[in-house]
């Protein structure tokens, strides 16, 4: 019974970065119904711009924590600017011709340039990123976890729940609102869609990249790190649901506990069939996901 309560527990940490991941393609949809399929690249690109900062900041004397939390407003302000290019570059001229290949390709390609960027500047080694917390596990009940861990499911629960405030209790998150609701009608009563549009990518990038430095210290980062997360995070995005925001953390619990539980009592090498397979069972039985809710296109 312990090792199946360490074994959830981990798969918890893994299953939030998913979850925030698959937070930003929520974002994206809800507003514009298009997806950025470079958000493994955004997970990157933040990644390896804090691993940049800390260091520079850790040379300049600065303890490792008062570096990491120096570190974040640097790597979110990152974030929403390599999504806003995202945007603008990739999907706006593609939204205004309604073609669904545009976008598609567009945002693959970029996602494609970023990595080769980061390569090119970064290398293709692994690198170790600092700590902010002490690595040693703390142990609940004999469930060892790691701080960071903990780091991990705190940050993501709090990224999402600011920005669901945001989006609720500001007049420009109702605006994101109320065009995620019906662009259409949101146009004609005033709000400038097509800023909301790239506001929402410029979130969903920021919080790719701050899914990033929450991985990183307890993975090696690389120019190659957010390729596979972000293919699993879309895959938690189909499975909780597009339209829901509470349906990603699900799916990504879902994701991460199924990967973990499957990986100690199966095989490691067949801990991704899980995940794909009830990505197969939701589309074929509820293909708007678990918590998503069927949508009438108008024809």
């Amino acid at each position: 019974m312990q090792i199946l309560l360490q074994l959830i527990a981990s798969g918890i940490s893994v299953g939030m970065i998913y979850g925030v991941i698959a937070f930003g393609y929520q974002l994206t949809f809800a507003t514009s119904k298009t997806l950025n399929f470079g958000q493994g690249e955004a997970l990157t690109l933040g990644a390896l711009v804090g691993l940049t900062t800390i260091n520079f900041l850790i040379g300049q004397a600065i303890a490792t924590p008062w570096a990491y939390l120096l570190m974040l407003p640097i790597v979110l302000a990152f974030g929403l600017l390599q999504g806003a290019v995202v945007e603008l570059l990739g999907v706006r001229q593609a939204i205004k011709t309604n073609s669904e290949a545009g976008w598609i390709m567009a945002t693959i390609a970029l996602g494609i340039i970023f990595r080769n960027l980061a390569e090119n500047i970064w290398g293709r080694d692994a690198l170790r990123f600092p700590s902010p917390l002490p690595e040693q596990a703390l142990s609940f009940g004999g469930i060892r976890i790691q701080p960071m861990e903990i780091a991990i499911v705190v940050g993501a629960l709090l990224l999402m729940l600011l920005v669901e405030l945001f989006n609720r209790k500001s007049i420009y998150g109702k605006a994101v609102v109320a065009t995620a609701n019906d662009r259409d009608a949101a146009g004609l009563m005033g709000i400038n869609t097509r800023i909301v549009i790239t506001f929402s990518y410029a979130l969903s990038s920021m919080s790719a990249a701050f899914a990033g430095v929450l991985v990183a210290p307890i993975t090696l980062t690389g120019a190659t790190m957010g390729a596979v997360l972000g293919l699993k995070a879309f895959a938690v995005a189909i499975i909780g649901g597009l339209s829901s925001g509470a349906g990603v953390v699900v799916g990504g619990l879902i994701l991460g506990i199924a990967e973990t539980l499957t990986g100690y009592y199966i095989e490691s090498g067949y801990k991704d069939v899980p995940g794909l397979v009830l990505l197969l069972l939701v589309l074929s039985l509820k293909p708007s996901g678990l918590f998503g809710k069927p949508t009438i296109k108008k024809v």
